[in-house]
């Protein structure tokens, strides 16, 4: 056996073993989305309300998340869109990442300490803070769900 078959080998089972924690995560969301597309959010009483709405009348960068999630269970982008744009923009990135570490898992390498530079973390958090305070000011009525 060579060098080459050896590592095609260990790929093969380590790979399976190692997609564990990928496709847990894969599976979980998939139930999560299941569970938010079948039990309506629209419908008063199956979800609390947002602790920051109620608290302080204001919307959190959040709110509108679970309705988005529902309509994009349900193929409706466009509602999505309107009810949280940032969490619809966001999924594209999240399956990315998803992408990336199940990647890495099946080709047995090891995973990565950190999921994106220290610049883009920075970038999306001042982004969502943004996103945050606009939503709440008049002219940012069109980002509220």
């Amino acid at each position: 056996m060579n060098a080459r078959e050896a590592h095609a080998g260990r790929r093969g089972a380590g790979g399976a073993r190692a997609l564990l924690a990928p496709l847990g995560a894969a599976a979980l969301t998939g139930a999560v989305v299941a569970y938010v597309g079948t039990v309506d959010p629209n419908r008063p009483g199956h979800y609390p309300t947002c602790p920051f709405l109620f608290v302080t009348g204001l919307y959190c960068p959040g709110c509108g998340s679970l309705r988005a999630i529902h309509a994009m269970a349900h193929g409706d982008l466009p509602a999505a869109l309107g009810l949280n744009p940032l969490a619809v923009v966001t999924v594209p990135f999240l399956l990315f990442w998803w992408g990336r570490w199940a990647l890495r898992a099946w080709r047995g390498r090891p995973a990565r300490t950190r999921v994106a530079r220290p610049a883009y973390i920075w970038a999306f958090l001042a982004i969502v803070i943004v996103y945050w305070i606009v939503r709440n000011l008049p002219f940012g009525a069109f980002l509220a769900p």
